[in-house]
């Protein structure tokens, strides 16, 4: 059972969340908020755990500090960043780069809560489709993905360079596209 859950937003592009379902503890304090600076070694360590092919402390540095295209957003309990998620703007759209949410805090709505403020935060910013690819067998992912109204729109043969997996392409458009 998730709980009671409480969630107010206390200012454009951040949300707090309290719920006694989160990071252990009773009513923990999960804040979802634009990725800092001093974040990126958060990052890169959830990099490092999550994925088999990393993004470098300099590729996410850069994308946080100066690329005025990308938008990081975190996940934090207490002091601690759980999860993130990243995308690029391509004039109207956005492409969803990462998402990740350490493995102690799965399964608690936090890659849900961050794909939501993701899509709210750029949609505000004048985006008005998000895609991205996902590995063909990573079920969890694609059903967050379609639970927030992306579709399997094709399919990129070996992909994935660890593992020659196929990804699949996925775009959700806004209410005013569908």
């Amino acid at each position: 059972e998730a709980g009671s859950r409480r969630i107010a937003y206390m200012q454009r592009s951040e949300t707090r969340i309290t719920d006694d379902n989160i990071g252990g503890d009773k009513m923990a304090e999960l804040t979802i908020r634009r990725a800092e600076p001093k974040d990126a070694e958060a990052i890169e360590d959830l990099e490092q755990i999550c994925f088999s092919q990393p993004w470098s402390y300099n590729s996410i540095y850069y994308d946080i500090v100066e690329n005025t295209k990308a938008v990081y957003l975190v996940a934090q309990i207490e002091e601690d960043v759980v999860g993130y998620a990243g995308l690029w703007k391509i004039g109207d759209e956005g492409h969803i780069t990462n998402v990740a949410v350490a493995p102690e805090q799965r399964r608690k709505s936090i890659g849900d809560m961050l794909v939501g403020a993701l899509i709210e935060v750029t949609e505000e910013e004048g985006i008005t489709s998000h895609t991205l690819e996902v590995r063909k067998s990573n079920i969890g992912a694609i059903r967050l993905y379609e639970k927030h109204g992306f579709k399997v729109e094709g399919e990129r043969k070996a992909y994935y360079e660890d593992n020659g997996e196929d990804a699949l392409i996925m775009w959700r458009k806004t209410e005013d596209e569908r």
